[in-house]
C-alpha cells in the first residue's frame, strides 16, 4: 500500500507541475500577444507600450502617463549579444516639458540605493520601472540581475535628460544610472530619447529586459508629459503611432518596432 500511495503522490505532483508549467507557458505567450515582436535571426525583442488616460482633448493637451518596455530573448536558447543603446521616439502629439519639474544631478544619485535616490531627488522623480539581466560574473558586471528603475528629471552638459537610476541587490548590491538624452524627432515622432548602456562582455552579463513608466505629474499647473488625441474633426477617436522603440546590440542587429495605439476624444 505504501508503494502505491508513493506512486500516486508522484503522479499527483507530476500533474501539478505540468499544469503549472502550462500556466507559465501560457503567460509567456500572452505577454508576447500583448506586445509587438521584432526578430532577426534567433534574436527577438518583444516591445510593449501603453498610455493613460485613453480619452484626450482633440485640440490642446492633457497630462498623460506612458509605459514603454522591451524584453530580449533568443529562439534557440543561446545568449543574446550585449545591448549597446536604446532609442525611443515618442509621438509628435505628445510633449515632454523638462522645465515643469525640478532637476536632479547625476552625482546625487550615483551610486546609491533606490531608497536614497528617491529621498534626495523626490521632487525630480518622473517615473519608475523594472530592469532584468543575466549576470554570469557578479564581480565584473555593472548590472544587477534584477533591479528597480527610477526616472528623474535632470540636466547634463546644459541639456535636459531623463536619468534612469537602476538598483538591485542580487547577486551583489549594484547601481548604475543611464542618462536618456531628449532630442527633437522627425515625421510622426516629435521627441527622441537616446541612451547608451555600459559595455559588457557577453560572458559577464547581458540585459534581458527594461521597462519604464513616465508618470502623469503636474507641478504649478505645468505637466511633465502631455498629449492630445489627433482624431480628425467629426471622428470620436483614431489610431496613432505612440512610439517607435529601437534596441541596438553590440556586434549584432538593430531591432525596432512602431507601437500603434488608439485614443478617444473626450
Amino acid at each position: 500500500m505504501q508503494g502505491q500511495e508513493a506512486q500516486a503522490e508522484v503522479k499527483r505532483r507530476s500533474h501539478l507541475l505540468a499544469v503549472l508549467g502550462l500556466g507559465v507557458l501560457g503567460l509567456a505567450f500572452a505577454s508576447y500577444a500583448l506586445a509587438e515582436v521584432a526578430q532577426k535571426g534567433s534574436l527577438r525583442v518583444a516591445f510593449s507600450g501603453s498610455f493613460t488616460p485613453k480619452k484626450l482633448p482633440r485640440t490642446g493637451e492633457a497630462p498623460i502617463a506612458v509605459r514603454l518596455g522591451g524584453d530580449v530573448s533568443t529562439t534557440d536558447g543561446t545568449d543574446p549579444p550585449g545591448l549597446d543603446r536604446i532609442e525611443i521616439s515618442i509621438s509628435r502629439g505628445a510633449r515632454i516639458d523638462p522645465e515643469a519639474m525640478p532637476t536632479c544631478s547625476f552625482a546625487q544619485i550615483q551610486p546609491s540605493s533606490t531608497t536614497y535616490a528617491r529621498k534626495v531627488c523626490a521632487s525630480a522623480r518622473v517615473g519608475q520601472g523594472q530592469f532584468n539581466a543575466a549576470v554570469s560574473i557578479p564581480e565584473e558586471s555593472p548590472y544587477p540581475s534584477r533591479g528597480t528603475v527610477t526616472a528623474f528629471n535632470g540636466v547634463e552638459h546644459g541639456k535636459p535628460v531623463i536619468y534612469l537610476h537602476i538598483y538591485g541587490t542580487e547577486p551583489l548590491p549594484t547601481s548604475f544610472t543611464l542618462p536618456l538624452s531628449i532630442g527633437r524627432g522627425h515625421g510622426s515622432f516629435g521627441t527622441i530619447l537616446r541612451g547608451n548602456l555600459p559595455s559588457v562582455d557577453a560572458h559577464v552579463g547581458f540585459v534581458t529586459g527594461i521597462s519604464v513608466t513616465l508618470n502623469n505629474v503636474t507641478r504649478h499647473g505645468r505637466s511633465y508629459l502631455s498629449a492630445g488625441c489627433p482624431a480628425p474633426e467629426g471622428f470620436p477617436g483614431t489610431s496613432f503611432p505612440l512610439a517607435r522603440a529601437s534596441f541596438f546590440f553590440y556586434e549584432g542587429p538593430t531591432l525596432s518596432e512602431t507601437l500603434v495605439r488608439n485614443c478617444r476624444v473626450r
